[in-house]
């Protein structure tokens, strides 16, 4: 029997069934290997099935919790009716890059992220796991999202033009869509379970979490971008913005969920940026640009997209991966 994720009504589930199709849908991915089946969402039986996200499935394991990355993808908070071919092995090993490189900043959520590692009981399912699953901690995650901006773009932009301000920073007069900031700064969100997630200021996110933490957090989210943003601009990408979580495990800060993903941040190629218009980019931003060009109306359910769209746009993620770690998906295993 199929779940549905919590607090989401609109959202519509494929049993795995009804997705053993898609791999015909998504002809001549550039790759020196056969296209493995896209895995829209998972079926695992024997394991306890406590949400599906937008993206990723999450098991309880009792001490801990089984995350998988499918390979959905959303736009505009509306999850498409097709998967990208290796997105959730991209956002699951670029995650654990950056855990792994932020650690001595703040530790994180992460368990294991070796297959072969997992308990018995995961090892039934091998297939869906490999590259896409990691376990964790059980962490109580904030009620607010961290999102850090350098550079203008997005809901960003379109609250600069009328306000000159981002999430009550004001900022410098003659700014172009895209313009790198003077320094990059802190605009949390809202944690919306239905709807679009809503930017406030820094007080209101004192108000929800506290003085203190939203402090400690505007920090970290700092630290860890300048230190993610220095070293993507050495292989050539530029971090634009990005979003963070951070939950309490034991009265500790941790980081949570994903981190610094072509799904929660915006990835430019350094050779192509031009400031005053809309960058090319290695993440989402594709299908956005398609969906707006069908004059999509950001309602459920998703518009079936067209093959070139599902291809160019998982070559893009699998570009992210490539610069960022070395690594390409033949090499996960």
């Amino acid at each position: 029997m199929t779940t549905r994720p919590r607090n989401d009504p609109k959202f519509e589930y494929r049993n795995p069934k009804q997705c053993s199709n898609l791999k015909s849908q998504i002809p001549n991915l550039k790759s020196s290997q056969a296209v493995e089946k896209p895995i829209y969402e998972t079926y695992l039986p024997a394991l306890k099935l406590v949400k599906r996200g937008k993206v990723r499935d999450v098991y309880d394991l009792g001490e801990h919790l089984l995350i998988v990355a499918t390979d959905r993808l959303s736009a505009f908070d509306v999850v498409m009716p097709q998967p990208i071919p290796y997105k959730g092995k991209v956002l699951t090993q670029i995650s654990n890059y950056w855990f792994e490189i932020m650690k001595d900043i703040i530790p994180n959520h992460i368990v294991i992220t070796n297959m072969e590692d997992f308990p018995p009981e995961c090892q039934l399912y091998r297939e869906q796991l490999r590259g896409r699953s990691v376990i964790v901690k059980k962490a109580k995650p904030l009620a607010v999202e961290c999102i850090v901006r350098a550079y203008i773009s997005g809901s960003g932009w379109s609250e600069y033009k009328q306000s000159k301000s981002i999430c009550g920073i004001k900022l410098p007069d003659g700014l172009l869509e895209s313009s790198k900031l003077p320094e990059p700064i802190f605009t949390p969100s809202t944690k919306a379970d239905v709807g679009h997630d809503e930017n406030i200021t820094f007080e209101k996110a004192a108000s929800i979490i506290g003085k203190e933490t939203a402090e400690k957090v505007r920090d970290l989210s700092i630290a860890i971008y300048k230190r993610a943003a220095e070293l993507a601009e050495q292989k050539g990408i530029i971090i634009a913005d990005t979003k963070m979580e951070f939950g309490l495990l034991g009265g500790q800060l941790i980081l949570i969920d994903e981190l610094l993903t072509p799904d929660s941040s915006r990835f430019w190629p350094l050779s192509k940026y031009t400031p005053g218009q809309s960058q090319e980019s290695f993440d989402k931003q594709y299908v956005r640009d398609y969906l707006l060009s069908i004059n999509f109306n950001k309602r459920p359910p998703g518009p079936t997209m067209p093959d070139e769209v599902i291809r160019k746009t998982s070559e893009l993620y699998r570009e992210a991966l490539k610069r960022l770690t070395g690594k390409g998906v033949e090499s996960i295993s």
